[in-house]
């Protein structure tokens, strides 16, 4: 989990004030099935349609 924050800090940094984030990802199959079925999932996990 710390190599992921690691990873994350270092991608961001890279980025200049100016550039815009880039779009969310589009829902994965599991959080697809979690929809379907309305199963509620955390608030990190919404992402398009959501």
């Amino acid at each position: 989990m710390f190599t992921a924050i690691a990873v994350n800090i270092e991608r961001l940094s890279g980025l200049s004030p100016a550039e815009e984030a880039p779009p969310p990802r589009r829902p994965t199959a599991f959080q697809n099935y979690l929809d379907q079925r309305e199963i509620a999932r955390p608030k990190s996990w919404r992402t398009l349609g959501s």
